[in-house]
């Protein structure tokens, strides 16, 4: 029967997994965070407990045996057995009745991360601060992870956005004009000119430093943690974050 049930489960793993949930935690004894995506086929599936708490395993995974990629999470123990994941698999396949996926997951061990997850896990976030002086900074960290959940930037800081991505960008813009009968008579220099003009919008679009506060548009997420900074007089770098969001 239970050589049955694996073929079964075999079959059900050439179906495609498109919905599924979102997984952040950070221990608190260690400070170590990590985020996981793992897949199924129904939006009811990634709502049922089995499959919820399958995620949180693999979550638990990741966080306890940082492994390098997605086939070495396989060869881990899974949570609570003397099995590795890649045996306890094809029966969570089989109990939970969809094919299943672990798609992608992030881990940050150094500094201060926080963990933030949006809608039941249609979005994970993991934010990792610098921090001096040992500095709470759990508060401006879920702002900044609601940010990055919200307005999914492309960069955290303009600094980071490279000279052939502002071109592509001018090349967009200049095109729009093209096709845009108010503009497109206007002379071609003068087309670059105004898109040059146009790339401080773009950062601001994309570029989470210079985005606008999703809580107070009058205020960019840089200038909110120089508020924090000035508050708790000790300086707080953004150093990375990893944002996951099932798109089926």
């Amino acid at each position: 029967l239970r050589e049955r049930g694996l073929a079964k489960a075999a079959k059900k793993a050439g179906r495609i997994a498109a919905e599924g949930m979102a997984y952040a935690t950070v221990c608190e004894k260690c400070g170590v965070g990590a985020m996981v995506e793992v897949n199924c086929e129904t939006d009811f599936c990634a709502k049922s407990a089995p499959f919820v708490q399958f995620v949180k395993d693999i979550c638990q995974v990741v966080l306890e045996n940082n492994p390098a990629d997605v086939e070495a999470i396989k060869d881990c123990t899974y949570p609570g057995t003397e099995l590795k994941v890649s045996e306890v698999l094809p029966e969570k396949v089989m109990s939970i009745g969809e094919n299943l996926q672990i798609r992608r997951f992030a881990r940050f061990d150094k500094n201060t991360t926080v963990s933030y997850v949006h809608a039941g896990g249609k979005i994970g976030v993991l934010v990792n601060l610098a921090v001096e002086g040992g500095i709470d900074a759990t508060t401006i960290g879920k702002d900044v992870a609601m940010q990055i959940a919200a307005l999914n930037p492309r960069f955290w800081d303009k600094s980071l956005v490279t000279e052939d991505v502002i071109a592509e960008e001018k090349k967009v813009l200049v095109a729009q004009m093209d096709n845009d009968p108010k503009m497109a008579t206007k002379p071609q220099q003068v087309k670059e000119k105004i898109a040059a003009g146009k790339i401080n919008k773009f950062y601001e679009e994309n570029c989470l430093m210079e985005q606008k506060y999703i809580r107070d548009p009058n205020v960019k997420i840089k200038d909110l943690i120089i508020e924090n900074i000035a508050k708790i007089g000790e300086n707080i770098v953004v150093r990375r974050y990893a944002r996951f969001a099932i798109e089926a």
